[in-house]
């Protein structure tokens, strides 16, 4: 692929090497947006990709042009590349371009009026019913045991809570004990943006949590080697600490190697629209801003729907008349 020669708009700022303008750019993400190591590497991969694209044809970050953003946009969807994964890829861009503009190091944006691939709405993968039943059977049995200690009784309240309410991995972490409702069979949770809600649960979790709360969580309290600053978190560590993210996921991968947090997260909304639960329910559950995220559970709610058709409709039943015969 070849490009025709351009006007460089943006020549007259300076051409200052890619490495250094990325090096930079990731201080800006670490520091100044104080963005996390793991999204810092997501971009700095995009980027890499893209100088590596504008290399080949002798064109420089601080260089490029609406016609090379294009261009890349085209090469990627050529090599296959997932709409949802080439518009992060431009938003990644769009991200950069308007770090160079803002800093007076280009007079244009390259990326503005190039058209973002709409992202597919892809249903989150979730677990069969039978998968989760089998992880919280496991649990059970461990926190049943005459001899269960405070992990085994945590590990099947948490697991109990996690497939119950749909919560997000930060959101069980952040639990505290006084957000049980346990009463009244809910939890009020804490989710994105601190927007708090109100998540109903059933009687089995309920009695997991009372059982960890009641003798599970005071004997990790006691483990705390800081007795004065005790956590107030709900689920604790072995040591009394509050138990963080890369803990929860590792213990749902133990149980089940295809398992994770998210997809149990998923499983639960999954599991309640094929029991013929609707859509603003659910979004209510999750903790959903937005109708439209809920949506990509839609055709759970057809296949539903088609279900109880031929199950009902007397024209769907087999056996049913044939036009002929009325």
């Amino acid at each position: 692929m070849a490009f025709a020669p351009a006007a460089d708009d943006n020549s007259h700022m300076g051409q200052e090497s890619n490495a250094a303008l990325l090096k930079e750019y990731a201080m800006h993400l670490r520091v100044e947006r104080g963005l996390s190591p793991l999204t810092c590497k997501s971009y700095a991969k995009d980027l890499e990709m893209y100088a590596e694209f504008l290399e080949q044809y002798e064109r420089t970050l601080i260089a490029a042009q609406q016609d090379d953003v294009s261009a890349f946009m085209q090469h990627l969807r050529e090599h296959s590349q997932e709409s949802r994964s080439v518009a992060r890829k431009l938003s990644t861009l769009r991200g950069f371009y308007r770090w160079l503009l803002r800093d007076k190091r280009i007079a244009h944006d390259p990326t503005i009026n190039i058209e973002s691939p709409k992202a597919w709405k892809v249903l989150p993968k979730s677990l069969p019913a039978a998968d989760v039943s089998e992880m919280l059977q496991k649990t059970a049995a461990a926190a049943n045991m005459p001899d269960a200690d405070g992990i085994a009784l945590r590990d099947h309240a948490m697991l109990e809570l996690m497939y119950a309410g749909g919560l997000r991995v930060a959101e069980v972490v952040t639990l505290r004990e006084e957000d049980l409702r346990l009463a009244v069979q809910s939890v009020q949770v804490r989710g994105k943006g601190d927007k708090e809600r109100i998540v109903p649960i059933h009687a089995r979790a309920v009695r997991a949590l009372e059982e960890y709360v009641q003798r599970g969580r005071p004997e990790l309290v006691r483990r705390a080697k800081a007795k004065s600053g005790l956590q107030r978190a709900l689920f604790l560590s072995s040591r009394g600490n509050a138990l963080n993210a890369t803990t929860v996921w590792k213990f749902v991968h133990t149980l089940n190697s295809h398992a994770s947090p998210h997809k149990l997260r998923h499983s639960c909304a999954t599991h309640m629209v094929e029991n013929g639960a609707d859509l603003r329910s659910v979004q209510t559950l999750l903790g959903h801003a937005d109708i439209a995220t809920t949506q990509v559970y839609t055709h759970l709610a057809i296949d539903r729907l088609k279900q109880v058709h031929r199950q009902f409709h007397p024209r769907a039943r087999r056996g049913a008349p044939s036009e002929s015969a009325v």
